[in-house]
């Protein structure tokens, strides 16, 4: 069993950055894989990045590339989404998740735990 508490989330103009945070506690925080997703009122959840177990591994949405980097650091069962370049269409509650699969780990089905979600609003 893995809890999931995530921060970071705020109000932050476009053009701006925010770091999200994922606090794991549980045992085997490490041989989970871990995704965020973000979902909007009357949207479905969608993917923005996942990180293997091991940190090898990350796959980012399209619109996730180039602007948001996703990390974890095992010691602190922490995972991180650095978001630079915010739009506001980058807009919602974003969730962290933990997954005890190890492929098709963009998909929120693979997904066993989550957190409660930090809102994330980009004004324009």
């Amino acid at each position: 069993q893995v809890q999931l508490v995530e921060s970071g989330g705020g109000l932050v103009q476009e053009g701006g950055s925010l770091r999200l945070s994922c606090a794991a506690s549980g045992r085997s925080f490490s041989t989970y894989s871990m995704g965020w997703f973000r979902q909007t009122t009357g949207k479905e959840r969608e993917f923005v990045a996942a990180i293997s177990w091991s940190g090898g591994t990350i796959f980012y949405a399209a619109f996730a590339k180039e602007r948001f980097t996703l990390s974890r650091d095992h010691a602190e069962k922490m995972v991180y989404l650095q978001m630079n370049s915010l739009k506001p269409g980058d807009t919602a509650v974003y969730y962290c998740a933990a997954s005890e699969h190890y492929y098709d780990i963009t998909y929120y089905g693979r997904y066993n735990f989550w957190g409660q979600g930090t809102q994330v609003t980009v004004s324009s």
